[in-house]
């Protein structure tokens, strides 16, 4: 199956050690935190990030609960070759965003991959400092991903280092904001 193929490259690449059975075992504790009561001060969250245990660096998901199938977390200097990766095994890019974590002074990249031959969907994050957003571009390995970048640039800040054309995509040719930003005030 081409799910543990990505998985065991992607560890691979990260340095890490394959995850224990009882680890993978975990989405069906997860599922369960999610379907108990929620209360308004967010307690039912805390109790599912607590089952949850540590966050591994790559991990097998409940797809039905989180709409993934593999989940990895790693670092700028190995985005390329994680895309490299992800293009040997038939994967394609359906989409490349930002979030802004401002408490933790962190920008993440999310990139959406999904698989041509069979449903395996990848999410790959990567975190970058917020003070000096930049990470390598990955569109030399899926062209597809020239357009998400600019967007993602537009809208976070972030520097696609290598990629062609940074020019605004979808706001005004001389805008100097990012309006996603946590700290944007139009």
């Amino acid at each position: 199956m081409i799910l543990h193929t990505v998985k065991k490259a992607l560890s691979d690449l990260m340095g890490v050690q394959e995850i224990p059975a009882a680890v993978e075992a975990q989405p069906a504790v997860v599922e369960e935190a999610q379907k108990g009561e929620q209360t308004p001060d967010g307690e039912g969250a805390e109790k599912e990030k607590a089952e949850e245990g540590p966050r591994q660096p790559v991990m097998v998901t409940d797809y039905a609960a989180k709409g993934f199938h593999l989940d990895a977390e790693i670092t700028p200097d190995k985005v390329v070759a994680a895309a490299q990766i992800l293009n040997r095994e038939n994967f394609f890019i359906e989409a490349v965003t930002g979030v802004d974590w401002i408490n933790d002074q962190q920008m993440e990249v999310v990139y959406d991959f999904n698989n041509f031959s069979e449903l395996c969907r990848v999410v790959v994050r990567v975190r970058i400092p917020r003070d000096n957003p930049q990470i390598p571009t990955i569109c030399k390995v899926f062209s597809g991903a020239e357009w998400h970048e600019r967007e993602t640039h537009d809208f976070f800040g972030i520097v696609f280092e290598g990629h062609p054309d940074l020019s605004p995509l979808l706001l005004p040719e001389d805008a100097d904001f990012h309006p996603l930003l946590k700290d944007f005030k139009a």
